[in-house]
């Protein structure tokens, strides 16, 4: 007779099935900048924050001894400046449910847990990974922005939509903030992704124009997206952009549909302040149907080329500038009127833990008792933010309408 599963058997079980290796697999599709960041273990210092070293400004103190070979006097040394910039993880927590049914089905072999679990395990970690991709572009600046609102209608900017955050947002719960006011809560009833609408259960009084909407509870605890690391033009991680240009990042006003030719404008801008590596550059859907008819001029013909990156249906273009290779990416969490030419590389996930089934402090601790419903919880936990080394390396587009 099989014993009835316990606490201790089913954490048994989840380490033996799930290893660190096959949760890292469980990663939707439409997530793509996420996998491409690389998870920094650190230590925390004073004021629970992690202190990054970054190099803002070359050293100057050189002297120029011409041509007569005389013992010439040397000019003071004019310091590079290094300084650390301060960055602070953030927690987030995603929950799911396995009932006391589920789990007695699961107690007879290994293959009767997977089976009884799959779902679960792997809908926390698309759904926390999915979370964890829209906060990556738009940590501190909202998902998106209304446009206009008819009864619990919400209809989204057209430059503020992007198609991903929404596709399966029924039930999520969303705070309409007008900068530091919180207007209130509503639930997701329906999304029309066409219409670039949200209808709720019912909207918060006040609710108009120009309000932002953020996730339930995400407003003030979310951290620095690419977004708003390539808006800044003041302090960011304790580092101020008007004191060090290296600190900020180019931004390209489009002002119409984005062709290769904006394109090369805009990194053109970036290379003057340092831009000289590959790039990807990620756009939303609707400015891909725009610029892919365009691909022909510029699409790379060598060893290289590959039927994916550049035919008559295609997943990424690449072409030659002067940067180097730009990678274009159509997706679907880019909102349409804006455009992200990155160098990952000097991004990196800064924290304490990547995402992670483990209760922190616990040890090796996956599942509790609920303690008012027959089953058990699984958490899924993450605790880091985004950082990047060189600002001045990355590239906005803004103002691109797609018409």
């Amino acid at each position: 007779m099989a014993t009835a599963n316990t606490i201790a058997t089913l954490n048994g079980n989840f380490k033996k099935v799930y290893t660190s290796q096959g949760l890292n697999k469980i990663i939707p599709s439409s997530v793509k900048i996420l996998p491409l960041i690389d998870f920094i273990p650190s230590e925390k210092q004073g004021g629970l924050s992690y202190n990054v070293p970054v190099v803002l400004q070359n050293e100057h103190g050189v002297t120029y001894g011409g041509e007569e070979g005389e013992a010439f006097t040397l000019n003071a040394p004019v310091a590079g400046a290094i300084r650390e910039a301060s960055v602070k993880g953030n927690e987030i927590v995603m929950r799911g449910f396995l009932s006391y049914g589920a789990a007695s089905r699961a107690e007879k072999s290994e293959a009767a847990f997977v089976r009884s679990t799959k779902h679960l395990v792997e809908n926390l970690k698309e759904s926390v990974s999915k979370k964890l991709e829209a906060e990556i572009l738009y940590g501190q600046i909202g998902l998106a922005k209304v446009d206009s609102v008819a009864s619990n209608t919400v209809t989204i900017q057209t430059a503020e939509f992007a198609s991903g955050l929404w596709t399966g947002a029924e039930g999520m719960r969303i705070e309409f903030h007008a900068g530091a006011t919180n207007r209130g809560n509503a639930t997701v009833s329906s999304v029309d992704i066409e219409a670039r609408t949200l209808t709720f259960d019912s909207l918060p009084a006040g609710v108009i124009p120009g309000d932002d909407l953020f996730e339930l509870g995400a407003k003030g605890k979310e951290f620095a997206g690419i977004h708003k690391i390539l808006t800044n033009t003041g302090s960011l991680f304790g580092i101020d952009a008007t004191q060090y240009n290296l600190w900020k990042s180019t931004s390209f006003a489009v002002g119409g549909n984005l062709s290769f030719a904006k394109v090369n404008e805009g990194i053109a801008k970036a290379v003057g302040k340092g831009l000289d590596e590959d790039i990807k550059l990620y756009i939303s859907p609707a400015t891909w149907s725009k610029l892919a008819s365009d691909q022909a001029a510029y699409r790379r013909y060598d060893s290289s080329y590959k039927s994916e990156k550049a035919d008559n249906g295609f997943r990424s273009i690449e072409f030659f500038s002067q940067n180097g290779m730009v990678e274009i990416m159509p997706h679907t969490y880019i909102k349409e009127g804006f455009a992200y030419g990155l160098v990952l590389d000097e991004f990196e996930k800064v924290g304490s833990t990547d995402v992670t089934f483990q209760m922190p402090g616990a040890g090796e601790e996956f599942f509790r008792h609920l303690d008012n419903a027959s089953g058990f919880e699984l958490r899924c936990y993450a605790d880091w933010a985004i950082f990047c080394h060189k600002p001045n390396k990355q590239l906005l587009f803004t103002g691109i309408t797609n018409a």
